[in-house]
């Protein structure tokens, strides 16, 4: 795949908080949507499509430039996380980028994956300089992995499973799992128990449940109670927590409670895309798609100021 440099391409959002890692310094070395899964859940919306080649689809040197000016900025960061907008293993240059920003600072590395690649050992050994791994693991049969995670058609859980279990021989940092469950399809009482068999002996030093709370890539994904994540909770046992944000309640629209969001941002003050990034933690391209629909509505509009581009109200 090509190397594609934009000189404008912003790779580093944040700090944003998260509640489970602090503030979170994040990097995106993917094209949006370049993913090995389409998850029903997923808060990118489906794209249509997966794939399983690695790639290095942008520059190095820029990615790592845009990191060191981050965090040579003096803001609070308490850890520098691969996620983005696919599955940040997909992108030839994690590991490299891993090794250079363990040279440049002591900031934790965490990096979030689907676990799909954990099949491959020059894969693991690229994730091996971190210090933390978030994977993913919603199914422990076929059937619901298909049903919920959609995988491209070379993928199966079993395998998976066992690079998970050779990750984690492998691997001397901290393992964070994480199980996002959707009503109706991974939540089976039969599965969370096969499900619970499979984590002992993966042995992860945390275990975290979640469920649907932003927009869903498709309607029918429906998050769990509290009380329901509670009872798992109790069947999973050990080192298992709840990590959903409860506080902000389930979308009951495509970006409807986002776009809310923004409103309330724009009355205050002019603000531009990065200012919003940094405080939604939203990606570039989902917040694209509602502040062009909240143009488009006459609810704000774009104004061009010293070369950049403010969104302010809409006002006669």
């Amino acid at each position: 795949m090509r190397c594609d440099r934009e000189a404008n391409r912003i790779y580093v959002y944040g700090p944003v908080p998260s509640r489970r890692f602090g503030y979170s310094l994040g990097v995106d070395l993917l094209p949006f949507k370049t993913c090995s899964l389409d998850c029903i859940y997923c808060q990118l919306g489906s794209a249509g499509r997966t794939t399983c080649e690695r790639g290095t689809f942008y520059d190095k040197e820029t990615i790592l430039e845009q990191i060191k000016s981050a965090v040579a900025s003096g803001r609070v960061i308490d850890t520098i996380t691969f996620s983005g907008s696919g599955e940040p293993t997909l992108s030839g240059l994690i590991g490299e980028l891993i090794r250079d920003i363990k040279s440049l600072t002591s900031i934790p590395v965490t990096v979030l994956t689907n676990s799909t690649l954990l099949t491959r050992p020059e894969v693991r050994a690229e994730l091996l300089a971190a210090d933390r791994v978030v994977p993913s693991l919603d199914a422990v049969n076929q059937d619901v992995f298909e049903n919920v995670n959609r995988p491209h058609p070379t993928l199966w859980i079993e395998e998976i499973i066992e690079g998970l279990k050779a990750f984690r021989s492998e691997f001397k940092g901290e393992i964070w799992l994480e199980i996002m469950l959707v009503k109706g399809v991974n939540d089976g009482l039969s599965h969370i128990r096969r499900l619970r068999d499979v984590i002992a002996e993966l042995q992860p030093d945390r275990v975290q449940l979640n469920t649907v709370v932003r927009p869903p890539a498709e309607a029918a994904a429906l998050p769990l109670s509290r009380e329901e994540l509670e009872d798992i909770q109790t069947i999973i046992g050990g080192t298992c927590e709840i990590v959903a944000d409860f506080v902000r309640p389930a979308y009951s629209g495509p970006s409807s409670r986002l776009g809310e969001e923004i409103l309330a941002m724009v009355v205050r003050r002019p603000v531009t895309l990065e200012d919003m990034r940094a405080s939604l933690g939203i990606h570039r391209d989902e917040l694209m798609k509602s502040l062009d629909k909240l143009v488009e509505k006459g609810k704000i509009r774009r104004v061009r100021h010293r070369n950049r581009v403010f969104y302010e109200p809409d006002v006669p």
